[in-house]
């Protein structure tokens, strides 16, 4: 027999989905079996998989060590060292961290090394995570740049905090802000729609006219801008995602023949030329500041603003560009 009592990052998960988490090699109709059987109970009594479960609720696992052991298979953690996460904020359930460009945020294959495995080893070694809060909760990001794109991520340490900064990002309650350089000189603050139509095959979007989007079923998208400084050919923007949809910046600013340096997937000649020059590897974005609301549910960050400074190359650019 073995008790699980249940912690802060458990709690709030349905029972059976909790179960599948601690017991994942377990096929679910063998956990709906066992709790139906009483082998598994909640708090001393039978449970159905749908109870909501709470802060020090126990769950009693009436089984052998032996089948315990084999449906506990623990999802290995990856060790993973070279690089340290540049902390921007961090209380018990937040944490935020500037993000190097050609860094993935998160998998695509999987044996990738991203973000997540990085964050998830720092909170390891801070001792904010154990190993064994890892068969219940993984941390995880909740707002994703391009690789090739820097800026600020925002990752859930506990499952409260995933939990309030996914649906802040999917409710677009919180204010994200960009900084980029683009060719071509735009000196007028402004507000641009358009439609977005992913192509998977070759991992690029196109921006279509209104007419096209609405026929094809294209994503409409928004983006707002304003000029920092301008000069001899050149813009260093402020971009505000209205919508947030993949390669938007690059490929809505591109869309209007001004697209950002050391873009090759949506540059021209000018910004291919300008890539060389400086040994570029990335375009020059970066996500620079977020922005929570005085209302904001969670209270330590109702009101807050992150700021993430540029990458070293980013800001000499800019100093070279615009003194």
């Amino acid at each position: 027999m073995k008790c699980l009592t249940v912690g802060k990052n458990d709690a709030g998960q349905r029972l059976d989905k909790l179960l599948a988490k601690h017991l994942r090699k377990a096929p679910r109709s063998f956990l709906y079996k066992m709790l139906r059987k009483k082998n598994i109970t909640l708090n001393g009594r039978k449970a159905d998989g749908s109870e909501i479960t709470q802060p020090g609720d126990e769950i009693r696992l009436f089984l052998s060590d032996e089948t315990i052991a084999g449906f506990t298979l623990a999802e290995p953690v990856r060790t993973v060292s070279g690089y340290k996460p540049e902390v921007l904020y961090e209380d018990a359930d937040f944490l935020f961290v500037n993000k190097p460009a050609g860094l993935l945020s998160q998998k695509a294959k999987a044996d990738d090394v991203s973000l997540v495995e990085y964050i998830t080893a720092y909170l390891i070694e801070n001792g904010s995570l154990t190993r064994e809060d890892m068969a219940g909760f993984k941390p995880g990001i909740c707002n994703r740049l391009d690789r090739n794109t820097s800026g600020i991520v925002a990752a859930g340490k506990s499952l409260r905090g995933l939990q309030i900064l996914s649906a802040a990002f999917q409710e677009r309650t919180v204010e994200k802000y960009y900084h980029c350089i683009v060719s071509g000189e735009l000196k007028q603050e402004c507000r641009i729609n358009g439609y977005l139509q992913k192509d998977e095959a070759r991992n690029r979007v196109r921006i279509l006219s209104e007419a096209e989007g609405k026929s094809s079923g294209a994503d409409r998208i928004e983006t707002w801008y304003r000029p920092l400084a301008v000069r001899s050919g050149y813009t260093l923007l402020e971009v505000r995602l209205l919508t947030g949809k993949p390669h938007q910046i690059r490929a809505h600013l591109a869309a209007l023949g001004h697209p950002l340096l050391g873009d090759v997937k949506y540059g021209c000649q000018k910004t291919e030329e300008f890539r060389r020059r400086y040994g570029l590897k990335y375009q020059l974005l970066h996500a620079a500041r977020l922005t929570f609301p005085k209302d904001f549910g969670a209270g330590t960050l109702a009101g807050r603003v992150i700021l993430a400074e540029e990458p070293e190359q980013f800001a000499a650019i800019r100093r070279e560009l615009f003194p």
